[in-house]
């Protein structure tokens, strides 16, 4: 049942980790009752619980039989539809009337199946892509990108205005994970040709702070030079957003241009060091960690 007229929602999250977390907060801050957490690693829904109130739940049909709206931070396509599941424990069981936003950068194909499925069991759900960090979730000031039923978006736009300090409807479902996926694409490619220069400075005993400044008063600067440049020139890889999460971003929108029918040399590259990362074991490091494998003083560079 939806809450009586002025009482705010009662809010679920399904997956409580770094950004998850931050939003549980948030809205918690804002008045709103967390009422439920979920997550495949217990302690991070016990620190949740701790600070909210909210009940832990072991079982995800019991999430939804707690919340109006139940906010979704998953890792990938596979924890998107094991969620959403058709069958056994699912978000969907006794959905009927509930709403479900969800946040996972993942294919804009698995966030359309789970929108498909949640109408499909009488419920609503949108996409609520996010172009911002862990600090951000937690102080309400995310960049949302949101896509699905404009109607569904209404409802929920007072508590997205809460969570966000820019809040954009880009259009039908799927469409803001497509706009997410180059987002990330541009991005990571940036991190990628950023680390790159920082390199080739360091190979040359050029001076990188100067080198730094140089590059954001110039063609060369970037969002990334502010956000990473300085991490990279220290070997502080602090993590904000993986390396991993990079790869895994970056294969969504090469998969979205061959669907497409066009070919993307510069995102392949970009995506080909993440992959580097992961594969060396460091991709848990934060993207900045990039530029250990473009430093020739560093021992990955040799790798």
């Amino acid at each position: 049942m939806p809450p009586p007229n002025g009482a705010l929602p009662k809010i679920g999250v399904v997956g409580v980790g770094r950004m998850g977390a931050g939003i549980a907060l948030r809205l918690r801050d804002c008045g709103y009752t967390i009422a439920a957490v979920y997550d495949v690693y217990a302690p991070s829904a016990e620190t949740v619980s701790k600070e909210t109130g909210a009940t832990i739940c072991t079982e995800l049909a019991k999430v939804t039989a707690h919340s109006d709206i139940v906010i979704t931070v998953v890792t990938d396509d596979k924890a998107q539809r094991a969620i959403f599941a058709e069958s056994g424990d699912s978000l969907l069981t006794g959905a009927a009337g509930k709403i479900f936003v969800n946040c996972a950068t993942v294919s804009p194909a698995a966030h359309i199946e789970a929108i498909d499925r949640a109408e499909h069991a009488g419920a609503h759900a949108v996409e609520a892509l996010m172009a911002s960090s862990i600090p951000q979730a937690r102080e309400g000031s995310l960049y949302l990108m949101i896509g699905g039923d404009r109607a569904v978006f209404d409802r929920l736009e007072p508590m997205l205005a809460k969570m966000s300090k820019s809040l954009r409807y880009i259009g039908p479902k799927g469409s803001a994970a497509q706009v997410k996926a180059l987002v990330n694409m541009v991005m990571n490619i940036n991190t990628a040709g950023l680390a790159e220069g920082l390199g080739i400075g360091d190979a040359l005993g050029l001076d990188l702070t100067v080198l730094r400044e140089v590059f954001s008063q110039t063609g060369a600067n970037s969002r990334v030079l502010e956000t990473d440049g300085l991490d990279m020139q220290n070997r502080e890889h602090d993590v904000y957003f993986s390396g991993a999460h990079a790869a895994k971003d970056s294969h969504i929108a090469i998969d979205l241009a061959k669907s497409a029918g066009l070919e993307v040399p510069v995102a392949e590259a970009s995506a080909a060091q993440f992959d580097k990362m992961v594969r060396l074991g460091i991709g848990e490091l934060d993207k900045s960690g990039v530029a250990e494998l473009t430093f020739k003083s560093r021992a990955l560079a040799h790798n």
